[in-house]
């Protein structure tokens, strides 16, 4: 967008200076068809290799977690919990974390959909984990669970200082701080997990990529780390340390 229509944008403010610090991304239509619009798939159309073209009947929260659905029942059990983060290369240890953090958390949210009464299997539920989502986030996922491809821009457009596309690590707390909403520890502590994972997973270099990210909010990078983890190159990014580390080994047999 030129600047002269950009000018006419009102995205600050001369009373709260946060506005001038977090500029939200005003040039994305040029490349986005309506890009405040939430959608049902976060890469459009079928021909991108990113695309989870077999899971669009699904929307993207829901296929964000697919991977963890082992047997396809739409029920994501503890066991499966443990088994899918084993399979992304994750320590017994933060596997089990995970567990209780995601199952314990997030299993009766997504059970109002089915019943008032707690699952004494603490089962997350994939047609209802629209419920689950949390305070104190981007907002790149919308009430019911689609994308919001703006939600997305902006994390990069006020954040990504340097404007490499990437975001470092210290770029990533400033972002958890900006989006942390009042009197919401919840959202504080599942936001923190979920993008301490997310960068324990996918950084590189000490940076976190926009199209690297992408995957990750379509599920379609779990499936692509698993792949690469079964064969001889394995899975080059991520915070790896070997056994004694967050990430275990780099293979999988």
């Amino acid at each position: 967008m030129a600047q002269d229509e950009e000018d006419h944008l009102s995205i600050t403010a001369k009373k709260c200076s946060v506005t001038s610090k977090r500029l939200p991304a005003t040039y994305i239509d040029s490349y986005i068809k309506n890009p405040g619009v939430a959608r049902t798939n976060v890469v459009d159309g079928d021909g991108s290799e990113s695309s989870m073209k077999d899971f669009h009947e699904f929307t993207p929260m829901q296929q964000h977690i697919l991977f963890w659905d082992r047997d396809r029942d739409g029920q994501i059990f503890p066991y499966d919990t443990y088994v899918g983060f084993r399979d992304l290369g994750f320590n017994m240890l933060f596997s089990f974390v995970a567990v209780l953090i995601i199952n314990l958390n997030f299993s009766y949210p997504t059970r109002l959909a089915h019943s008032y009464l707690p699952d004494p299997r603490f089962r997350v539920y994939v047609d209802s984990i629209y419920k689950a989502k949390h305070g104190s986030d981007s907002g790149t996922f919308d009430p019911e669970g689609r994308f919001v491809p703006q939600s997305f821009e902006d994390m990069f457009s006020k954040y990504d200082r340097d404007h490499d596309g990437a975001l470092t690590f210290g770029e990533l707390f400033e972002m958890m701080h900006g989006n942390r909403c009042a009197a919401d520890p919840f959202g504080w502590g599942a936001a923190f997990f979920e993008w301490v994972t997310t960068w324990l997973l996918i950084q590189k270099d000490g940076k976190i990529y926009k199209d690297d990210l992408q995957g990750v909010y379509d599920g379609s990078l779990f499936w692509k780390i698993k792949e690469a983890r079964k064969s001889g190159a394995g899975w080059t990014q991520g915070f790896g340390l070997g056994g004694d580390g967050f990430i275990g080994s780099v293979k999988v047999a």
